[in-house]
């Protein structure tokens, strides 16, 4: 009976999904909003194709934060209260946002003010992440778990597509604005996050060395071969085909739709994923996830490939549009499946840094996917960029059936009747 009560029949788990929803889509929102910017003040001066390449800089710029910074981030969400790191980081995006927003209203944004404010985000992104999702499995009974994890990734994936669409009209509509809901939307989140009552503390084991304890994220994902499979799956998908990156020299140089056809174009993945939410929450995946992840993946090759080709094909706008509706409806179902293997297969004294080490992967796939695109685009072109991209991810779909046959025997996401049998899946049987 238990296992039928809604997650959100729970106060704190509705503060805390309200609350990560309303940061998700306003450090998207600001995060496109940067990348249009940097564009914009970039073709000032400078070719599309040099323009583009400062896209790619600006991805390098959030990434290093997280990529330096990942093994103290993880330790940090298994050692304190996630809750205090969530509120944290929230109040330093909050006055990123601000600092943003009065800059543009201003009228004083200039290139390295928007590269060192990415590296800030990159920071508080990188310890906001590994707390915020190991706090989820801290608010709810084990029985409804997995649909508190599933709930919760819809939360994350709803909200990272659909910033970027809300900030393109909101900067078409007015600059400061955009920033101007940024900053009230993560207002709203730490208000929510500080709602959240005390919650249990991680289980910890025998003390070790720090750094010892740092690495152990890492030295789970290489034994636990599903949850690799499905991290590294994501990361080299994603790095590939990072046709989001492009949406700026699409929206300005390809289609010719300006900013407000960028919001556009920014919507139709958050319409796609939101599509394939509302079906999950009726309709949980149950048989054969493994296989479904692949089939995810290879189809959002193909959407990729389909908007590359876009603006030759008929209806170029509408046929763009319908590619990234594609698109983020197959990344919903990827983020759903993998979301769901690295929180069920976790113990929760490691999910701080089993967490940290997945958004190293994740973020690496965004952020530095986002580099590819702009310093391919810069060398041979945004379409073949984003082409190419796209048959890579269909490539790498067919190559993790080979190297990871444990994504295929994935059956179903009911979690393991103990974690030590965790690391039996280190070799195929």
């Amino acid at each position: 009976m238990a296992a039928r009560v809604s997650p959100f029949s729970i106060p704190a788990f509705r503060y805390y999904w309200f609350g990560r929803f309303a940061s998700t889509i306003a450090l998207n929102s600001t995060v496109v909003i940067l990348g249009w910017q940097v564009y914009d003040v970039a073709r000032r001066t400078m070719s599309p194709r040099e323009a583009a390449l400062q896209l790619g800089l600006i991805g390098v710029a959030q990434f290093l934060p997280l990529m330096l910074l990942t093994l103290v981030t993880g330790l940090a969400a298994d050692k304190f209260d996630r809750r205090w790191i969530a509120r944290g980081t929230t109040a330093l995006e909050l006055l990123c946002a601000a600092l943003l927003a009065l800059m543009t209203w201003r009228e004083s944004v200039t290139l390295p003010a928007l590269f060192a404010i990415a590296a800030l985000l990159g920071v508080a992104r990188a310890f906001s992440g590994p707390a915020l999702q190991a706090l989820s499995p801290n608010l709810v009974p084990k029985a409804i778990l997995p649909a508190a994890i599933a709930t919760s990734s819809y939360a994350w994936q709803v909200g990272a597509i659909g910033g970027p669409a809300l900030g393109g009209y909101l900067y078409a509509i007015d600059p400061p604005l955009a920033y101007a809901a940024g900053t009230g939307l993560l207002l709203f989140s730490l208000t929510m996050l500080m709602l959240i009552g005390p919650v249990q503390r991680p289980e910890r084991g025998e003390k070790r060395h720090p750094w010892v304890e740092m690495i152990e994220g890492f030295s789970y994902l290489r034994r636990n071969r599903l949850v690799l499979g499905a991290v590294s799956l994501d990361l080299f998908a994603v790095l590939l085909g990072g046709a989001t990156a492009m949406l700026p020299v699409y929206a300005r140089d390809i289609l010719h739709i300006g900013s407000s056809g960028l919001g556009h174009l920014r919507a139709a993945p958050a319409v796609g994923a939101s599509v394939v939410a509302i079906w999950l929450s009726y309709f949980p995946l149950k048989y054969n996830v493994g296989l479904k992840l692949l089939v995810a993946v290879a189809v959002f090759g193909v959407g990729t490939i389909g908007f590359g080709f876009s603006y030759a094909l008929p209806a170029p706008v509408m046929t763009a549009l319908a590619c990234l509706f594609l698109l983020g409806a197959a990344d919903m179902v990827s983020v759903y499946v993998r979301q769901s293997l690295i929180q069920l297969y976790t113990p929760d004294s490691m999910r701080g840094r089993v967490g940290a080490a997945s958004m190293l992967f994740i973020s690496c796939s965004n952020e530095m996917g986002e580099a590819e695109s702009g310093f391919l685009a810069a060398a041979v072109g945004p379409v073949v960029a984003v082409v190419a991209g796209g048959i890579g991810t269909i490539a790498v779909a067919f190559l993790w059936v080979k190297l990871f046959p444990e994504i295929l025997r994935a059956r179903t996401l009911d979690p393991p009747q103990s974690f030590d049998e965790i690391p039996s899946q280190e070799k195929p049987a």
